[in-house]
């Protein structure tokens, strides 16, 4: 091979290893003369991995890397840094191996090591998880920045812009038709507990604003002036807050009126407006241990063979568990389900067959134990049986061998009803058929 065609290779492989990240994706690229201006100064929350082009493990990350970083657009800052080129910075922040992921949150000077799962999946329950500790510290007063404590005054008085006016002729478009969650107050200039409520308001609309990034908006509506919309939601009392869902009835607020009360019950409903997570098909050993191992438990539907059910019966199965994953989300479990007979290891590990299908389980991979559901499998029976795990209630046992059983890789399936084999036609014209041999016979 030429020395030229060898250069090229060599430079074909650079390329590609520094390649990892590009402006196209939502990974924000960190440097040492972008990292504190960035990083350091922001009041936002960061994800920041360390990484080095050659290393494989750095390699394999990237692509849930920046999966994660397209889910927290907006919500949650995700960087990266080359520590093997920017060596000084991998150094103050003692990265001694690679990948190395830390957390930016309260204390930008001193980041938390994170220690979850490298699925796209486990780092946004993580960020999330580490989102609402931010913010629970910054309502308890522990944090400094914009943070905001549960008493009345303080710093970070918010700013009034935060509040969206809202009036008679555009409180349906801004309110109705829109995809955010609403909290609107609805008050009167002379009224004494209104102008109380204000500052706290306020400060809680800037605060909510910045931590859920505009999906959950705090808006304000006279209801000396505009009359036809405080008719229509029957208001009779200053203030009076209401919180508005897309396509549901109004809802009303009936928490403390601090900012730091404004805000917990804002993050909650930002938190309810999660997506579910998704409900996986069982196709390979990779595919349970990622969703198993990043989640606390790991809910598993055994369902019947696609024979016994045809399409539309599975459908009805799988939507079960979705309406179950959306009920139970805040849980952060994983949800997966496979055909009866398609991981014959996993069913005798779980004892599943003995109950017919469909079957549940529920599987913590850390401590090696599962629980069946003994019920029905239907949206009351598996809600009991979630719920009596929820507060730790239940039998459970120890997972066949104290290791996950072997899992066998199959094809996904194609959402159609299934086939019979077909059965091959035998000519049956030379054969000799003795009726007198046939009568000795019987």
């Amino acid at each position: 091979m030429g020395p030229f065609l060898l250069g090229v290779l060599g430079c074909s492989l650079v390329l590609s290893v520094q390649a990892m990240y590009s402006s196209s994706d939502d990974v924000i690229e960190l440097t040492p003369s972008n990292f504190n201006r960035e990083v350091i100064q922001s009041d936002s929350l960061w994800l920041v991995e360390f990484y080095a082009p050659w290393c494989g493990h750095c390699q394999s990350l990237a692509p849930e890397w920046k999966k994660a970083a397209t889910a927290l657009k907006g919500i949650v800052k995700v960087g990266a840094v080359d520590a093997d080129q920017h060596k000084s910075l991998g150094g103050q922040y003692g990265v001694r191996g690679f990948p190395t992921i830390k957390i930016f949150g309260a204390n930008k000077n001193k980041p938390e090591e994170y220690q979850g799962g490298r699925s796209s999946q486990a780092i946004v329950d993580g960020a999330m998880n580490s989102l609402r500790s931010l913010v629970k510290e910054r309502l308890s007063g522990r944090s400094g920045g914009s943070g905001y404590s549960k008493q009345s005054g303080g710093a970070g008085e918010g700013n009034k812009k935060d509040v969206v006016e809202l009036t008679d002729d555009n409180f349906d478009k801004t309110v109705l038709d829109s995809d955010e969650v609403w909290m609107v107050e609805f008050f009167a200039p002379w009224c004494g507990h209104c102008k109380n409520l204000e500052p706290e308001w306020t400060a809680a609309a800037t605060a909510v604003k910045e931590q859920t990034k505009g999906r959950v908006r705090l808006g304000a509506v006279d209801a000396t002036v505009h009359q036809v919309i405080s008719s229509r939601y029957g208001i009779r009392g200053f203030p009076t807050i209401k919180i508005f869902r897309r396509g549901e009835e109004p809802e009303d607020y009936q928490g403390g009126r601090t900012r730091g009360d404004i805000i917990e019950k804002a993050m909650d409903l930002f938190a309810d407006n999660a997506p579910a997570p998704e409900l996986v098909e069982i196709l390979s050993e990779d595919v349970l241990k990622k969703t198993c191992d990043d989640s606390q438990l790991c809910i598993i539907g055994v369902l019947p063979h696609i024979l016994d059910t045809g399409a539309s019966g599975r459908n009805g199965y799988l939507e079960v568990m979705k309406k179950m994953a959306e009920k139970y989300k805040k849980k952060m479990w994983g949800w997966l389900w496979t055909e009866a007979g398609a991981q014959m290891d996993l069913e005798a590990s779980l004892g599943i067959g003995g109950f017919g299908y469909p079957a549940m389980a529920a599987i913590n991979a850390r401590k090696m134990k599962f629980a069946l559901l003994r019920g029905s499998f239907s949206e009351t029976g598996i809600h009991e049986f979630l719920r009596e795990l929820s507060v730790g209630r239940g039998s459970t046992a120890t997972l066949g061998g104290g290791v996950m059983p072997k899992i066998h890789s199959v094809e996904p399936w194609d959402g159609k009803d299934g086939e019979l084999p077909v059965e091959e036609d035998y000519d049956l014209s030379d054969v000799d058929l003795d009726d007198d041999f046939v009568k000795e016979e019987l």
